[in-house]
């Protein structure tokens, strides 16, 4: 029994990933862009709720620089009670007489969350008012986890009955938003048309959408000239159809000189279960994002312009319980917050590739109000506690200056990951950036398939260090199953459904940022620090060398 142990001792050893990395502080390549800042949901009165507004409030405070928030439905009509993929504003109604009535209650408490917290609005117009729908009966969709699709795009995804009448909507909106939060201020919101518009969220042609587009960019240019207006926030151009609305909305924006300041498309993975566990799908999510680079780059008059990922996730539905859809039961752990990682710096990379402009990658996910503890959506909180993926963000946010050059002997080459994502051996990578007395190192251990495997052994080496510098102090944060993960402190207090307030405590910590082991000195030779370290597989760290 004992060599039995021992032969499995060494096997487990011998087959346990070991990297190097080394990053050249020297050798930069250019501002590193925080394209992570970027985050929307479906249901847009969960913003105003208790726990809604405490995560806002987290949001804004992750990262150096704005915070984006975007969010479906702010023009419904509806009470405004919010509920699974839908919310409402009763922002524009009927008189008796048949004038408009614009009540923007509704929309000042979500956009006044936003702001007032520090992040700036990413709006996107829509959907279409009942008293504007061409066919505004049945307008309330019915939908429940699990349920079908078949009752809910109904009313609110028309076109309207008069294009002038949705233009003055939108130009009521921009201009009591200039009103309230000055020109300044909204100046340096998105203000994005419609959502999907390829698929059922859109009941109209792609040239009824254009002109949607076009009166929406017309009513917003007269009430602030400086306002930024784009679309068409497709979903993953790797679907055909996708990719023909993408194009032919850029073509209707060349040959009619339309203003078009950003460009929006989504890019989805399709995660699956093999053999009892989950694989995810991080190929589709890239290649839904590399078509529509290309896309944009055969528009020389657009190619320069921000692209905004308004949609850029693990898969398509966040409402969708990994309870229902097994699929999604990477959710509440640290796969999440490593697949993100992965592909935030895969995207920036694709991005570069194709020489555009990449702005943003937009998480859609955020919390569900009054729901079991860990349903499995996605989400970035539950019950005001925060997931493991929340605290990639906080990680992202702590990049900053310029990035610098990286490499690493376990990396997967771009072009695999993009074709065929991350097989069994893993991928070990890393993004590395520096400022004045700093060396921040993001990486990261990821495989696709969720399954146990081993810790791999990293040695890393930052160089290119000044020449005066002989020590450096070191702090290496986590994200792991012993590190800033609440779900897994949940589990381990026995996944009380009512904790007690101490429990609840407990939770509320295990959910932030945490260090992993004392900040320490090392040693500085010939302007190369070098440090060794154990990461978990689907782990990640940052390293922090300061001077």
């Amino acid at each position: 029994m004992r060599l039995l142990f021992l032969a499995l001792l060494c096997v487990a050893l011998s087959s346990a990933q070991t990297a190097t990395i080394t990053v050249d502080a020297s050798a930069t390549e250019g501002s590193f862009r925080p394209i992570f800042r970027y985050f929307g949901y479906d249901e847009p009165n969960y913003t105003y709720a208790t726990n809604g507004r405490k995560l806002i409030e987290e949001l804004s405070l992750l990262s150096e620089q704005p915070v984006y928030i975007r969010a479906h439905s702010l023009l419904n009509t509806g009470d405004g009670v919010a509920q699974f993929k839908w919310g409402s504003t009763n922002a524009y109604t009927l008189d008796a007489a048949g004038k408009p009535v614009y009540d923007w209650t509704i929309v000042d408490r979500i956009l006044d969350t936003w702001v007032n917290a520090g992040a700036r609005p990413f709006v996107e117009l829509g959907f279409m008012p009942k008293a504007l729908s061409t066919k505004p009966d049945p307008y309330v969709p019915v939908w429940s986890p699990g349920a079908s699709f078949d009752r809910y795009y109904v009313g609110w995804s028309y076109p309207p009955v008069d294009y002038g009448k949705w233009g003055e909507l939108v130009y009521e909106l921009a201009k009591h938003a200039v009103a309230k939060y000055g020109k300044t201020a909204v100046e340096h919101w998105y203000w994005e048309v419609w959502n999907e518009p390829d698929i059922a969220y859109w009941h109209g042609t792609p040239e009824e959408y254009d002109k949607l587009y076009d009166a929406a960019a017309a009513a917003l240019k007269r009430a602030l000239p400086t306002a930024k207006v784009g679309g068409p926030a497709t979903t993953g151009p790797a679907s055909p159809k996708a990719a023909a609305f993408l194009k032919q909305f850029l073509e209707h924006c060349a040959a009619t000189n339309v203003p078009l300041d950003f460009i929006t498309f989504h890019a989805k993975g399709r995660p699956t279960v093999v053999d009892g566990h989950v694989r995810m799908g991080i190929a589709k999510n890239l290649q839904d994002a590399d078509t529509g680079f290309g896309i944009v780059a055969s528009f020389p008059k657009f190619r320069s312009l921000p692209i905004v990922l308004s949609e850029s996730d693990p898969e398509g539905c966040a409402a969708c319980s990994a309870k229902v859809y097994p699929q999604n039961a990477y959710r509440n752990g640290p796969l999440y917050a490593v697949y993100t990682a992965t592909a935030m710096k895969a995207l920036t990379d694709l991005a570069a590739r194709r020489s555009v402009n990449l702005e943003g990658m937009l998480t859609w996910a955020f919390e569900f109000e009054g729901q079991p503890w860990f349903e499995g959506f996605r989400s970035l909180a539950t019950n005001g506690v925060d997931k493991p993926v929340l605290n990639f963000f906080r990680m992202a946010g702590l990049l900053g200056g310029d990035r610098v050059k990286t490499e690493s002997s376990a990396a997967v080459p771009l072009d695999t990951i993009l074709q065929e994502g991350v097989g069994p051996k893993g991928n070990l990578d890393s993004v590395a950036t520096r400022e004045d007395h700093k060396l921040s190192i993001l990486t990261w251990h990821y495989r696709d398939d969720d399954q146990p495997g081993s810790a791999a052994s990293v040695d890393l080496h930052a160089k290119g260090l000044p020449a005066n510098v002989n020590r450096v102090s070191l702090r290496q944060f986590r994200i792991d199953a012993n590190h800033s993960n609440a779900h897994a402190a949940w589990q381990r207090a026995g996944s009380p459904q009512h904790p007690t307030p101490e429990q609840y405590a407990q939770l509320e910590s295990a959910g932030q940022l945490q260090l992993a082991g004392s900040p320490r000195w090392i040693d500085v030779k010939a302007g190369t620090a070098q440090f060794r370290f154990e990461l978990p597989l689907q782990a990640l760290s940052l390293i922090e060398l300061t001077w």
